[in-house]
């Protein structure tokens, strides 16, 4: 062994003063701090670029704003009226996720079984299919959703819409994802049989990745819960318009009991997607049928639940194959092209486009910071340690980033500042729980060895715990950044900067050319930094 422990035998005139020293004594502290060195060189044109200036959060004229805005949520507005409204406006929301990811789910399962290489013979590329992927999936789902607006109007019909775009093009891509990454002998054996792609498929890899598939799908409802609530605020209806109208009064009281009713929802479908997940992993018991109860309860439930949501948002979709929706989608889509690339105009969305990246990667490093605080919280004893720092995760998680900006506007002033404050409260309660779950799980032994030979608690979390997660971390906060630069391409809506600040007023202005423009930087930067996240991912974990 490298380190001796305290009862071992030393031999003649020796001292533990020496191995006591080295243990506690970090031998790669000059090497981190010459990374911490280059990485500040790295990231100080990304923090000038994002505006971060902490003082204007002390501003005399910001703090007066803010304090006078959260005096006003307290007591929230609990009148007969409003409460009405608020339930009908939950309903709204929990319908329009629904059947937004049913709508999602009908795209994507045709989509993943023409661009997936599972059960094939030979390797086909499927450019088309891959564009209408990266398109969907690259235009965030506000950005859809105020285009619908646009052309059908207000009404959680345009929510529908968006979400089954944006997550039919994720949908289509993970399922892709997860069918390649099974092992592919029984399928093509199958093939090898006789047996079409459809039913090798079916047969030979469905029944090993359908949990996974299940899970991840269950993980996209509870998104589209919160994504429900951000296309409100461009009146794709439910609670996001509501706050919207809330925050626009001013009326703190009712901005209070939206905010309450969005996070017992968001903490329901937690659970729900809780109990599925435990029922998906419960081992599989002896049965005469070949469906369990859990299974038949399950889609039960889903079953119910889309009729249910269909019905009470009174969805027709015969006006969206009418003559006129034509005419109007086209009238309106006409005047995106050609778009205006003059030099002026490119030099403002430049200036955006590195606004909305330097938003998305500060806003992901405090966010980082803070969720691994949050983490290493969460491992102390007593209700200063877990029970607070699960509690703090969920009430940062479960408001969406549009709502933190529309409070962070307020502390800091329109701005990126804005922008990257409400990305980093939000993601931190993500990555704190994220982190928090990776740090539980990891395998003690090595830390407690160290421990066991001296070190301290800091050394043997850096050489014990660390080396064990550190590449679970670095994915998930890869992961985070990807789905932040859609987020910061949009937080500009409610006036946080960057590229959706741009969108925004120029669709308010009617100028579709320039708005056309604003889309492909969001869409090109959505590319890029997908492509950089998932390279940095394969050199780094």
């Amino acid at each position: 062994m490298l380190l001796n422990s305290p009862s071992s035998p030393q031999p003649a005139g020796s001292s533990l003063t020496p191995a006591h020293s080295s243990v506690r004594r970090d031998p790669d502290a000059w090497r981190r701090l010459l990374g911490l060195v280059l990485g500040a060189l790295v990231l100080w044109p990304l923090w000038r670029g994002a505006h971060i200036r902490p003082a204007d959060l002390f501003d005399p004229a910001n703090v007066q704003a803010m304090g006078h805005f959260l005096s006003g949520f307290l007591p929230p507005d609990v009148s007969p009226d409003f409460r009405d409204l608020l339930w009908q406006s939950t309903l709204q929301t929990l319908a329009i996720a629904s059947c937004g990811m049913l709508g999602a789910w009908l795209l994507a399962v045709p989509l993943a079984y023409v661009v997936t290489a599972a059960a094939r013979t030979r390797f086909t590329l499927h450019p088309f299919s891959r564009a209408l992927l990266t398109i969907l999936r690259g235009v965030p789902e506000l950005v859809w959703a105020l285009l619908f607006v646009r052309i059908f109007g207000l009404g959680p019909a345009a929510g529908v819409l968006a979400l089954a775009l944006t997550y039919g093009g994720m949908l289509a891509k993970v399922y892709a994802d997860i069918l390649e990454s099974i092992p592919p002998q029984r399928a093509l054996v199958l093939r090898h049989a006789g047996a079409p792609r459809s039913m090798a498929l079916l047969y030979g890899l469905l029944p090993q990745a359908s949990r996974e598939l299940v899970s991840y799908t269950v993980y996209r409802w509870e998104c589209a819960i919160r994504a429900s609530v951000v296309m409100g605020f461009v009146g794709a209806g439910g609670l996001g318009q509501l706050m919207d109208q809330a925050m626009k009064m001013l009326d703190g009281g009712q901005a209070a009991s939206i905010l309450l009713a969005f996070m017992v929802l968001v903490l329901m479908a937690d659970l729900v997607s809780l109990i599925l997940r435990r029922w998906m992993d419960a081992p599989a018991q002896p049965r005469a049928w070949p469906i369990g109860w859990r299974t038949l309860v399950s889609l039960g439930v889903i079953g119910w639940g889309l009729v249910a949501s269909y019905r009470f948002l009174e969805l027709d979709p015969a006006p969206l194959w009418s003559a006129d929706a034509a005419q109007s989608v086209q009238e309106f889509l006409t005047g995106f092209f050609p778009p205006d690339l003059s030099a002026d105009w490119m030099r403002q969305i430049v200036k955006a486009t590195w606004e909305t990246l330097a938003m998305s990667v500060m806003g992901t490093l405090i966010a980082a910071v803070i969720g691994f605080g949050l983490a290493l919280l969460r491992r102390q004893r007593g209700w200063m340690g877990a029970p607070l720092a699960v509690t703090l995760c969920n009430i940062l998680r479960s408001v969406p980033e549009v709502v933190w900006a529309t409070l962070t506007v307020l502390a800091a002033g329109l701005g990126a500042f804005a922008g990257t404050l409400a990305l980093a409260l939000h993601t931190a309660g993500v990555l704190g729980r994220l982190y928090g779950e990776a740090l539980q799980n990891a395998t003690p032994q090595p830390a407690q060895a160290l421990r066991d030979s001296g070190a301290g608690g800091g050394m043997a979390f850096l050489y014990g715990t660390w080396p064990g997660v550190s590449a679970q971390l670095m994915s998930y906060t890869l992961y985070r950044w990807e789905m932040n630069i859609r987020m910061a391409a949009v937080l500009g809506f409610v006036g946080a900067g960057g590229l959706g600040q741009q969108l925004y007023v120029e669709l308010s202005l009617f100028h579709q050319d320039r708005a056309c423009t604003v889309i492909m930087a969001m869409l090109a930067l959505s590319i890029l930094v997908d492509g950089l996240s998932t390279w940095l991912r394969r050199r780094l974990v």
